[in-house]
This record gives structure tokens, sequence and C-alpha cells, in this order.
């Protein structure tokens, strides 16, 4: 007899409402993932990510990676599909850090840790070189809040990087010059809409 996957929990009836992503490629290729649709919430579009997986799928997997404003987790779940070594989820909203948690579990996913959190105070409180080190990162905060540069500045300043690492930087398309640290490499940039993605290549 072939495995079932464990019952979905039944919704709450003061959840947010639901909608559904879908994953794109690796093993879990075309699965739906629900997720809540709460203020603030935009997930990475298809489109969007299909474009990012192509730039950087031979540096997929094995990887340690760091999913910032992990939200519905569109990105991380991707690399982990895609065969990433492990992954961190730091979001601060409760809602969708559980729901997040719930896909995890329905995915039978080993490899992965949803923390509940404020990004900029969780990396402010890594012990500086006593830390794992990431090799891809996912920065995609929430528009127009001026958050990029003081969590790039926060994984250089505790050391949180390997030698060599990714960042994906995605924003408002009116911010033309993040203020990115000087060692990183614009390597690929893109707009779609009201979105720019930018991946950087950490130079060390």
């Amino acid at each position: 007899m072939g495995r079932r996957n464990p019952p979905r929990k039944q919704a709450n009836k003061t959840d947010p409402p639901r909608s559904q992503l879908r994953i794109i490629g690796g093993e879990w290729r075309g699965r739906k993932i629900e997720f809540f649709t709460v203020d603030g919430l935009r997930p990475t579009p298809d489109r969007v990510r299909e474009t990012l997986f192509n730039w950087i799928q031979s540096s997929v997997p094995g990887a340690q990676c760091l999913d910032l404003f992990s939200g519905s987790g569109a990105l991380g779940l991707e690399a982990l599909s895609r065969g990433a070594g492990s992954m961190t989820f730091i979001d601060l909203n409760p809602t969708t850090s559980r729901k997040l948690k719930d896909n995890i579990q329905f995915l039978k996913c080993q490899n992965a840790e949803v923390v509940q959190a404020n990004v900029l105070e969780w990396l402010q409180s890594r012990k500086t070189d006593c830390e794992q080190r990431y090799d891809l990162v996912f920065l995609d905060p929430p528009f127009r809040q001026d958050l990029i540069a003081p969590c790039c500045e926060l994984l250089e300043a505790h050391n949180l990087l390997s030698e060599n690492a990714l960042i994906y930087v995605e924003s408002e398309s009116e911010l033309h010059h993040p203020q990115i640290p000087s060692h990183w490499h614009e390597h690929r940039q893109k707009t779609a809409g009201q979105v720019t993605y930018r991946l950087y290549m950490r130079n060390s």
C-alpha cells in the first residue's frame, strides 16, 4: 500500500483567507502549497522564481540557506525542492510562520526550521564567528521600509556568509541603488512590473 500524506489541519475560523503557490522545479515540482493572504505578504511570482533559479541552479544542491522575511516560504521551499542542504526561515508574523511550519511537515521536509522573530533582531543576536555560515541568502523585505542595508550590514558584521555566498535581493522597482557592501558584485538584475530583483556574489 502506498504511503499517504498526513491529513491537512482543519481551517481555523479565525484564520485569514488562503491562497496557493506552486513549486516549479525539483522534487516537489507541481505541488501546490497554501499560504495565508495577510497584509503585506507578496510571494515571489512564478516567473521571477523561475528566472532566479535558472541563475542559481548549479549552486543550490547542498547549499546552507537562509530565507529572511520568508512570508509564504516560496523561495526557501523552491530551494529545498531543488536539493538545498538546509534552510532557515525567519519571519515575524506568527500566522505565516505557523502555516509555513505546517507546509514543511506536509512535505515531509527534515532539513528546514522556521524561526518566528524580528529579522533585524535575530541577525543582531547572532554570535560572530560562532554561527552557521550561509551559502545562499534570500532577502525579500517589505517594500519601502529601508531594511535592505541594515540586513546586509548585519550579515557581514556577524560573519554569517560563506566566502563566496550568493545573496538574492528583491525590492521595489524605484529603488535603483540599494546600499550593498562594496565587495558584493551584482551578478544579475531584472525588473518585472513593480519588482526589481538582483543576485549578488560575495567576493571574500
